[in-house]
């Protein structure tokens, strides 16, 4: 089993193209959540720290939005260049600070280097449009201005692929960032920074402020000169976020979990399915907001599928994710332990049936580590409070349906609306699950995990407020439509009045 050194016992913020401690000179522990080890302390910011980034951010702004757009794409190009070249220190850094296994790391590592080619891309495009103008010798058209400077509140499950979704976006088009890393998981941040430093970033274009969300989150949700923020965590913060940032009239994004399910159908494959609910359902423990937390089978292959899914739960690998042989990594930290036991005392009053798991793993060299077993409930129904509410950790429902209708009836009876999962090989229910499951990602034949950078993420209901990371709909975050009208007839035309 690898692992690197770091040469830092404290981070520093990075603000203004300089590395800058705290104001406060608090520190908390980053802790691995494989064996409890300390590995570096993090900033605990004040609101000045804030006022400070956002003062470099929108002097920086100011000449970075007259950059033209294909000079900061190079920028990204490099950076994408810098991340391919470490890879593996991103990776097994990742895995250290986050817990999940190393072929994850590797894969959400992989997933911003693909962020950043896509998104400089974009820089020879940010495609506007041409119209017709109404009136002779008149020219319309509208082009994407930059908003300002952007705020980003990043969660510690993906800590550098969505930290790119939202920054790569807002670099490419004109803005300039401010972003707040999720406490448990800044490492991520400050490695990303350095890229930046080191691809030539302009001072002050990017600024990371480390620290809590109650006091570095608080203040920049408040800070009157952002005028974006992008936001992913759960839902009871991201609304609060949205009611404050309505006040100012701030533009929002909120992305903020789902509760997944998996559709077996009885015409599907069932030994497919299977792989797509274990990759889905204990990939990263659980902890994904795409991660499938209910199955949805139909009653005819209840059982069969349930005798296949507890004799590759055995098969899984529990463990420190350096260790290239684990599939199954820990948990981020006991708070979030605790709550998965809840649920799992909550599924039992509820008369669920508890197939496997549900219990801590604390024996040997998972003693001292943050590590669930992997759980299957069966016999749930829709209503229970497992199968309704994010749990976030390795619990699988499993729910029996009588009929198609009645699988997609049950997916979309919850709150949240990210991402959802059919298994079938019938083309017409494939179809009509495309047009009648109502979330924001759809898959077939596949899990519920597996998003590509170049499409749309996010979901409806309870998951977010309309917005989208990736893909080209994370520039309408990051942008506002200008439009333009030039009119070269030497006279006052009064558009609708003089049209003839």
């Amino acid at each position: 089993m690898s692992s690197i050194t770091i040469s830092e016992e404290k981070l520093s913020n990075y603000i203004n193209g300089e590395w800058v401690n705290g104001e406060g000179k608090r520190y908390t522990p980053v802790i691995n959540p494989a064996n409890s080890e300390t590995i570096v302390e993090v900033p605990l910011s004040t609101v000045n720290d804030v006022d400070n980034a956002v003062k470099s951010a929108k002097t920086a702004q100011k000449e970075w939005a007259l950059v033209p757009a294909p000079q900061r794409a190079e920028i990204l190009y490099h950076v994408g260049y810098l991340m391919k070249e470490r890879k593996e220190r991103l990776s097994q850094l990742l895995t250290m600070e986050n817990g999940k296994v190393i072929e994850e790391a590797r894969g959400e590592v992989q997933e911003g280097i693909d962020m950043a080619f896509y998104m400089a891309g974009e820089g020879r495009r940010l495609f506007g449009q041409t119209t017709p103008s109404e009136l002779k010798d008149k020219f319309a058209m509208s082009v994407r201005a930059p908003v300002g400077v952007v705020g980003i509140i990043t969660p510690w499950n993906f800590p550098i692929a969505i930290a790119t979704w939202k920054s790569f976006p807002a670099i490419v088009a004109g803005n300039t960032v401010v972003w707040k890393p999720a406490t448990e998981t800044p490492l991520m941040a400050f490695e990303l920074a350095k890229i930046f430093e080191e691809a030539g970033l302009p001072k002050g274009v990017l600024n990371v402020v480390f620290g809590s969300g109650s006091e570095v989150g608080e203040a920049m949700v408040h800070h009157h000169d952002i005028r974006v923020i992008s936001f992913t965590g759960s839902n009871d913060v991201g609304r609060n976020i949205a009611g404050e940032c309505g006040k100012q009239l701030k533009k929002v994004s909120l992305e903020m979990g789902g509760k997944n399910a998996v559709i077996v159908m009885d015409d599907a494959d069932l030994g497919l399915a299977v792989e797509g609910i274990l990759w889905s359902a204990f990939g990263t423990s659980g902890q994904r907001c795409t991660a499938c937390s209910r199955v949805i089978v139909h009653k005819n292959v209840k059982e069969q599928l349930e005798e296949r899914l507890l004799v590759e739960m055995e098969k899984l690998t529990i463990g420190n994710g350096l260790d290239e042989t684990i599939k199954v990594g820990p948990i981020i930290n006991a708070g979030a332990i605790e709550k998965i036991k809840q649920y799992i005392e909550i599924g039992k009053e509820e008369g669920a049936n508890l197939l496997a798991g549900g219990y801590v793993l604390d024996e040997g060299e998972k003693a001292n580590g943050n590590y669930f077993a992997p759980t299957l409930f069966t016999d749930v129904t829709p209503s229970m409070r497992i199968a309704q509410e994010e749990i976030f950790g390795p619990v699988v429902s499993l729910i029996p349906v009588k009929s198609f209708d009645e699988a997609i009836e049950v997916n979309n009876n919850v709150e949240y609306g990210l991402s959802s999962s059919i298994f079938t090989r019938d083309v017409n229910r494939v179809f009509a699950a495309q047009r009648d499951l109502d979330t924001g990602i759809v898959y077939v034949n596949a899990g519920t995990t597996g998003a590509e950078i170049h499409l749309p993420f996010g979901g409806t209901k309870g998951t977010g407020n309309g917005h989208r990371d990736s893909g080209l709909a994370a520039l309408d975050v990051f942008t506002e439509w200008k439009s333009v009208y030039v009119d070269y007839s030497g006279k006052l035309q009064r558009a609708q009045i003089d049209v003839e």
